[in-house]
């Protein structure tokens, strides 16, 4: 698996449209055959969410940290935010449909961002399927590619409309296998507490910042987290600068400086007292120990 080097940015690759010229939404499948993506074999980002339904693959592949061999009869999902590299490309039975948040935005159904398969809130990436659940996806999936080679006035909408009917079959599933828990008014305040947390983890480190963001006082705020969730508010927050330091660590040969200033810090020294606190081993010494695991 490659790493980047320390002069490397984590490259962020954009929806690239295919003939069909359409830049928010694109159908990929693939029977056997894989063209060169030598791209992917880089820790990258995308800028829009992919959801690939694997029919039959023999390939590798991490999602934030975590491998996935990749298993027939099974659907991956990843967002923007997530880090990705792929360990190499062997033959793939597969239909992925990309689609950019601008394209969720376009739509009148702005319920959408809010479903479990999108908001992600357990970090899952992959959808084990029984036999029913193969067959439904494969129908609305035959629909999407067909409506997807017919451009027209109503296409945008069809379009839409069968993700939408795709995008809430998965959140069930989504929500059975990982275990999601009925919605509450404080439960609904952790979950926009975490998307805070995602969104500005970079620029703000402190309780009170993401109390003020959602208008209520950081008392109530640290009371509420902790009762959902079962560990302090702040907790939340070192947990995401510890997850994402871990991903430079790893997928990248980026200095300790500058990985301290990608995520905020005023300087080395205390991101590596941070970093040892939270986790026990110092950075150095855990990009040398995960880099001994998997290479």
């Amino acid at each position: 698996m490659q790493v980047l080097n320390a002069t490397q940015k984590v490259p962020v690759y954009s929806l690239e449209p295919d003939k069909t010229g359409n830049k928010h939404f694109r159908v990929y499948h693939y029977e056997g055959g894989l063209p060169g993506q030598a791209d992917l074999l880089v820790p990258h980002r995308k800028s829009h969410y992919l959801l690939v339904f694997i029919r039959k693959a023999d390939s590798r592949q991490w999602i934030d940290m975590t491998p996935y061999e990749v298993k027939s009869n099974t659907v991956y999902f990843s967002g923007p935010d997530n880090m990705i590299v792929k360990e190499g490309f062997g033959e793939l039975w597969s239909t992925g449909i990309a689609f950019t948040p601008a394209f969720l935005s376009s739509q009148d159904n702005t319920s959408l961002n809010d479903l479990p398969i999108l908001r992600n809130p357990y970090n899952g990436h992959e959808l084990l399927l029984t036999a029913p659940d193969i067959l439904f996806i494969e129908e609305i999936i035959s629909k999407i590619r067909l409506e997807y080679e017919q451009p027209g006035e109503w296409q945008q909408r069809m379009l839409a409309a069968y993700l939408t009917v795709l995008l809430t079959y998965l959140s069930r599933l989504y929500t059975a296998q990982f275990k999601g828990k009925e919605k509450s008014a404080e439960r609904q305040l952790l979950k926009q507490f975490q998307e805070k947390i995602n969104t500005c983890f970079q620029q703000y480190h402190e309780v009170a910042d993401y109390a003020a963001m959602l208008h209520i006082s950081a008392g109530h705020l640290s009371e509420v987290i902790k009762n959902q969730s079962g560990k302090p508010a702040i907790k939340h927050i070192h947990d995401r600068l510890v997850m994402e330091a871990r991903r430079l660590l790893f997928h990248t040969n980026n200095s300790l400086k500058d990985i301290a200033f990608d995520l905020g810090f005023s300087d080395a020294s205390y991101f590596n007292r941070f970093f040892k606190r939270e986790t026990g081993v110092t950075p150095a010494s855990f990009r040398t120990e995960i880099r001994k695991m998997y290479h």
